[in-house]
């Protein structure tokens, strides 16, 4: 898997999201203790909105930003965009109002709109070959995980020695040092699509493309049953552990740990399970085990005694850590496989901007249901969830997944784009349901 990092472009851009990934768990700590200081008892609302200004941003700005990342060079927007997230951190200590942390998170989250579907987009031109792009997602998912579990350690050693506000040096430290390993190397540059379209069409672009494929319907599924487990672990952890359980807060570390290693040890073995199975194999299997450990620890809670629930968490845990980076890490293939390199940047911001979507619904559901009926029902609740996103996927994406289908465009003119150079009837990448369908100019 780490052979892939001999590339040296693929290396830095590596280097450059475990750097700046680092930074942003910085900020969430810091960002935790600076809304205690301005709202005590209510921080836990101020971090509530916080978080659901980050997921509005998430789903509006990404498919603007997907719209015209084309058009400018890629390097130059990515390191644009790292030193604006910067600037943004570098204010955040002298908030003195509640208001103002959530324009500067608004702002700092839709830079993050604009760049994490760029950046993404980038890294299947860097490594064209499949095997090669299968490892590096599989690094990108053990980087997200690492985050998790080193993020938080970083915090509590710094915080022994500094004040939270020093968080903020650390996180934009973060995004100087993945804008310079990112102007550090040459990216390949983007192919722009055809400019005769207007501005709807721009901005829709990467969504019709994304809803007229049936296998990436089936993805927007997965993404669905995807949030409803990570949800779960994600909102209500803490409360369980402390609250229901009575451990501390070192227990609340460990059982996120048992997510992390499980979604760690999945990444670890995805690229030889790939190589063997295909990718809606693996997803969907991700997608029924997630739904099974939801529906047994859903349906085992309330028998178990106190001390018998905490072994379940950790295995229930680590269980839902590994279905759920089998389900999300070969997404990016998908994407791959289903795109044009003009379309590229369209397709993941939409990717980007559809799962968020996902997890704007499972986390206010998550948190009420535990906060209002308690963890079983929660539980019950996900499980549900993730049942009909996996059933969904099952139908929507087709069991004999074709990668190239031959379809036509009988309602275009002979001088369409689409059509110029090429037959009336052709192979295209895309895969769609519908053989009589007006492309995206």
């Amino acid at each position: 898997m780490f052979a892939v990092l001999t590339d040296r472009t693929y290396r830095h851009l590596f280097l450059a999201q475990i750097v700046a990934l680092v930074g942003t768990g910085l900020a969430t700590v810091a960002l935790g203790l600076l809304a205690y200081d301005l709202a005590g008892k209510n921080a836990g609302a101020v971090l509530g909105v916080a978080l659901a200004i980050k997921m509005i941003a998430y789903v509006g700005i990404a498919p603007i930003a997907g719209a015209y990342a084309n058009r400018l060079p890629r390097r130059t927007l990515l390191v644009t965009l790292d030193l604006a997230r910067l600037a943004v951190v570098a204010v955040l200590p002298f908030v003195s109002q509640v208001w103002q942390i959530y324009v500067l998170i608004f702002v700092l989250q839709s830079c993050s709109a604009a760049f994490t579907p760029t950046f993404q987009a980038t890294i299947p031109d860097v490594l064209p070959q499949e095997r090669d792009y299968t490892k590096a997602l599989s690094l990108s998912r053990l980087a997200y995980d690492l985050e998790t579990l080193l993020s938080p350690a970083l915090a509590a050693l710094l915080l022994l020695v500094v004040s939270y506000n020093a968080l903020f040096v650390g996180t934009a430290l973060g995004f100087l040092g993945s804008a310079l390993l990112v102007v550090s190397v040459v990216l390949p540059r983007a192919v722009l699509p055809n400019s005769q379209t207007t501005i709807r069409e721009k901005l829709t672009r990467g969504i019709r493309i994304y809803l007229l494929t049936p296998r990436l319907r089936g993805l927007l599924a997965l993404n669905l049953a995807a949030a409803a487990g990570s949800a779960m672990v994600i909102v209500n952890t803490a409360v369980i552990v402390r609250s229901e359980l009575g451990h501390s807060d070192r227990a609340v570390a460990l059982a996120l740990a048992a997510f992390g290693a499980g979604s760690m040890t999945m990444a670890f073995c995805l690229p030889r399970i790939l190589r063997r199975w295909s990718d809606r194999i693996v997803m969907m299997t991700g997608g029924v085990a997630l739904t099974l450990v939801l529906a047994l620890q859903g349906a085992l809670w309330l028998s178990l005694s106190s001390s018998s629930r905490w072994p379940l968490l950790l295995l229930a845990w680590l269980a839902l850590g590994a279905a759920y980076a089998a389900l999300v890490t070969p997404g990016g293939r998908l994407l791959r496989r289903s795109s044009h390199e003009a379309d590229r940047p369209a397709l993941f911001a939409a990717q980007f901007s559809l799962s968020h979507a996902c997890w704007l619904i499972a986390y206010p559901l998550v948190g009420w249901l535990g906060a209002q009926a308690g963890t079983a029902p929660a539980l019950l609740a996900m499980t549900g969830l993730a049942a009909l996103g996996v059933l969904v996927a099952s139908v929507a994406w087709p069991r004999h997944d074709k990668e190239i289908l031959a379809h036509r465009h009988d309602d275009l003119p002979a001088n369409h784009p689409h059509l110029r150079n090429s037959g009336h009837e052709h192979s295209h990448a895309y895969v769609i349901d519908e053989l009589h369908v007006r492309w995206p100019a």
